[in-house]
């Protein structure tokens, strides 16, 4: 069987369930979940980064879309309290964004300010932080929201190669992955290549799911649909 993790997502770990796998995402692998705007992409992430939380799976989140405050001011809106975890340091923040605007970030043991426009920098804070909580637990999931803005301040190849590096970084460090772009932001030349350096890939359109993920076991490819809702709770897979 292939081993998995709790997606956090209800009805998602149910819908994937087959021959070879008791449901839910392939442990240890890279996922990209992308689509139109507003589909709950960003939902998603957050869900499945707070619910590694509570099972005291630690994680490296990305924010490249949001301010480290709009990213806890819109988890609070679904219950999702990070504050506790972000003091405990099992939540490692990278605010790709404050930077730009000029605001100011408070920067901790776990809390790093980068900008996207500067892949460098980001690079070595990934780094350090991939350790971090890799020596926290050889559990960890890991969150980049989202792709967009590192497209709109950097060239195309330049992107891909943060990207693979990113990838392989948490590859190697046996940590499961979930970053999220909006279908379009690149061309389609260059979305084709970001799709194929993930493990799995997640679509959304705003009513219905399309996961679909490759078996090392016997090589085949396995899809998974469903029609979903987003509650005052988060992301919901509807039932079949």
């Amino acid at each position: 069987m292939i081993p998995t993790i709790e997606s956090g997502i209800p009805g998602f770990d149910e819908l994937t369930i087959s021959e070879i796998s008791e449901g839910g995402i392939p442990e240890k692998s890279t996922t990209l979940i992308y689509g139109p705007p507003k589909t709950g992409k960003s939902i998603f992430c957050n869900q499945f980064t707070y619910h590694g939380l509570l099972k005291q799976e630690p994680c490296l989140y990305l924010t490249t879309d949001q301010s480290l405050k709009q990213l806890q001011s819109n988890m609070m809106e679904f219950q999702w309290l990070i504050m506790n975890y972000i003091q405990n340091q099992t939540l490692y923040v990278i605010d790709g964004i404050s930077h730009l605007s000029g605001a100011k970030l408070e920067e901790t043991n776990n809390i790093k300010s980068s900008s996207v426009a500067n892949s460098s920098d980001m690079m070595v804070k990934i780094g350090i932080g991939t350790r971090s909580v890799y020596k926290k637990s050889n559990h960890f999931r890991s969150v980049l929201d989202s792709i967009n803005t590192l497209i709109t301040f950097n060239p195309d190849q330049m992107v891909i190669r943060v990207l693979k590096a990113y990838l392989r970084r948490i590859r190697e460090a046996r940590g499961s992955g979930i970053i999220a772009y909006t279908e379009g932001v690149a061309d389609l030349e260059t979305e084709n290549i970001l799709k194929s350096l993930f493990d799995n890939i997640i679509r959304l359109d705003g009513k219905n799911i399309h996961f679909e993920y490759l078996s090392e076991e016997n090589d085949e490819i396995h899809n998974f649909e469903a029609t979903y809702t987003i509650t005052d709770k988060g992301f919901v897979i509807e039932k079949k």
